[in-house]
């Protein structure tokens, strides 16, 4: 099965979106109007440069407004698609794709539109060619698959078929079961595309929203179930629209679109495995079990408040590795290890940012399948030389360069500790007990390819994205996590460099994670023994609790206990949540304690603004701007 992607679905220049392209694994591209008119070079040398890149030219698109049109302009239409072929026989491809007529003066009837493409099928014939009939969302007269189809299937010629587009189709809440009446060899070619679902006008989200399969909210698997049920073994295509995209990297878009297609492919293969997918197999997506260690590149002073910091929130040192220079902290389920090396990835993370965190161990059901699948989505493995009685850990390269490091049961991967660090005992600590969530800071833009990196990977699902409300600005965040809460990973993705995400991002140079919380099954009682380890909350303001006093109701004496030890609370229909930060370090890296109560599974957005303007107030110089 072919894999391609629009030209128009890219930024850059014509021969820098075919690099890219060819570089992320496509066989093919849609050659896009516009991006060939821009081009200076002939028809016959934009082919050969598609072809000395190892791609076809899949199809060549769009020809508009062609169908139900009264005369003169009937002729006129069928004098465009005779220029139109022979510019197709330049560039070498025998597709070309014909969407329903918006044009003010184009009549309806199904049997004048067939009796139009039946004519044009003719002619396509004569020269060799195909022409591929494409309902828009938004056709003036036809914007359903299903009417696209009986016209098709009228003009009853071997050279008019069908082209699907997944966003026209379920944009229009239209059942994508329909398709599977449809014979496979009329179907010419599919384009993909998601979008998050928004009301709105359907030209407008389709032009501005578009997204890669699996970013969005579209019923884009179930779409892509009823199209291989009909038998179709043609070209699998992206046509993708957004904003974002046109102004991000041509290569990270092109590999994101490449891996979404394999993702999307493999989920359609496990759901009916009866369907034929011509694509390779890869392993399913594997379920993450938790957080298996959070390493911390850092030297000198910077070390030393850092291990301050984690022996005034309960930690121990319980270990020092046995040829290198880092140790192990450990509290609970919980470990943190940090890296003083010179050399090896440590070190460049380092240089690059100072104190940040450098890597995260995930432990996983099993490792060597989540790299097997990474690699086969086009992820970067990671591996740097190891030393006497060091284990081989599997991983790939994560968010802003950082590693995540894969960790199961297996023999070897579950005695690391030991073989590494010698670990026999795990120090009381202050009753921390695991991770509860890891907080990812990256720019808006990256958002979308972050969130498919997680969800192609592993087992994860993804919640609604909301807005965060900081006093300078928004920020974007979504939940990635699994059905058990056993990894939860927020993403969250700040516009300006005002906000407290985005000057993190500007301060740190890109580093991965902004705050690692963690969990308590009583916090007070955590926060009574924390004040004996010299821990400092992040102080909240009176007019934060009076207001919790006036939402809320609470037993005697709990409202004085949070406003004692800066808890801040939230409630849903489930259960409790209390929470409290650290004051920031190393540039505005912090730690939070939390306690889900009674099946509380939200992360207390309702508090994160008044948390934000907290860690503003601290930041702030007396005269001095923050930015």
């Amino acid at each position: 099965m072919k894999t391609g992607i629009a030209t128009v679905s890219i930024s850059g220049d014509f021969r820098t979106k075919l690099s890219a392209i060819a570089a992320a694994g496509y066989s093919g591209i849609e050659i896009f109007e516009q991006d060939f008119i821009a081009y200076d070079g002939s028809p016959n040398d934009v082919g050969q440069m598609v072809r000395d890149h190892g791609l076809d030219v899949l199809l060549f698109q769009p020809f508009r407004d062609f169908e139900g049109l009264p005369e003169p302009l009937r002729a006129k239409a069928f004098d465009r698609a005779e220029r139109k072929f022979d510019l197709m026989q330049a560039l070498g491809t025998d597709l070309v794709l014909v969407c329903s007529s918006c044009h003010k003066a184009a009549l309806g009837g199904i049997d004048r539109a067939a009796a139009d493409f039946h004519e044009l099928g003719e002619r396509a014939a004569q020269r060799g060619l195909r022409v591929g009939y494409e309902a828009l969302a938004w056709g003036r007269h036809v914007n359903d698959h299903r009417d696209a189809w009986e016209i098709v299937r009228r003009a009853d010629h071997p050279n008019i078929g069908l082209v699907l587009d997944s966003f026209h189709t379920l944009a229009r809440k239209i059942d994508p079961e329909t398709i599977r009446r449809i014979p496979g060899d009329k179907i010419f070619f599919v384009q993909l595309a998601d979008a998050p679902q928004i009301e709105m006008d359907l030209l407008y989200w389709s032009r501005h929203f578009r997204n890669m399969p699996g970013e969005g909210d579209l019923a884009v698997t179930d779409f892509m179930r009823a199209v291989m049920a009909t038998g179709y073994s043609g070209p699998i295509s992206l046509e993708i629209f957004n904003d974002h995209f046109r102004g991000s990297s041509t290569r990270g878009v092109a590999c994101d679109g490449y891996r979404s297609l394999i993702s999307l492919m493999d989920d359609v293969r496990r759901a009916e495995p009866t369907l034929a997918v011509d694509l390779p197999v890869i392993p399913a997506r594997v379920r993450p079990k938790g957080v298996s260690f959070v390493e911390f590149a850092t030297r000198g002073q910077e070390a030393r408040d850092l291990e301050a910091t984690l022996h005034a929130l309960g930690f121990e040192q319980a270990s020092k590795h046995r040829n290198k220079a880092l140790t192990l902290w450990q509290q609970g389920e919980i470990r943190i290890v940090l890296n003083a090396e010179t050399t090896g990835h440590a070190d460049h993370s380092w240089n690059a940012r100072g104190t940040a965190v450098c890597d995260i161990g995930l432990q996983v059901s099993a490792a060597t399948d989540a790299l097997d699948r990474a690699k086969a989505l086009g992820i970067e493995p990671f591996s740097q030389p190891t030393g006497p009685g060091e284990l081989d850990i599997p991983a790939m390269r994560g968010l802003s360069g950082s590693v995540l490091h894969l960790l199961d049961d297996s023999s070897d991967l579950a005695s690391v500790w030991e073989a590494e660090f010698g670990v026999a005992t795990t120090p009381k600590g202050a009753g921390l007990t695991r991770i509860d969530h890891l907080a990812q800071t990256m720019s808006y833009e990256d958002m979308l390819s972050w969130t498919l990196f997680y969800g192609a990977v592993f087992d994860m699902q993804k919640s609604p994205m909301h807005d965060v409300i900081d006093p300078d600005g928004l920020v974007r965040s979504q939940v990635l996590e699994t059905s058990d809460g056993a990894l939860r990973i927020t993403l969250n993705g700040a516009d300006t460099h005002r906000t407290l995400a985005g000057r993190f991002l500007s301060e740190s140079f890109g580093a991965p994670v902004q705050h690692i919380a963690m969990t308590t099954d009583d916090i007070f009682s955590t926060m009574d023994r924390l004040a004996d380890r010299g821990f400092e909350p992040l102080p909240m303001p009176r007019n934060y609790y009076d207001d919790l006093a006036a939402r809320f109701d609470f037993p005697a004496g709990l409202m004085e206990r949070m406003q004692a030890r800066n808890v801040l609370y939230d409630r849903d229909e489930k259960g409790e949540f209390f929470q409290v930060y650290s004051k920031a370090f190393a540039g505005g890296l912090f730690f939070e304690i939390v306690q889900r109560s009674h099946g509380y599974t939200g992360f207390g957005a309702p508090n994160a603004p008044f948390r934000i303007a907290a860690q503003k107030r601290l930041r702030h110089t007396p005269g001095v701007p923050d930015f």
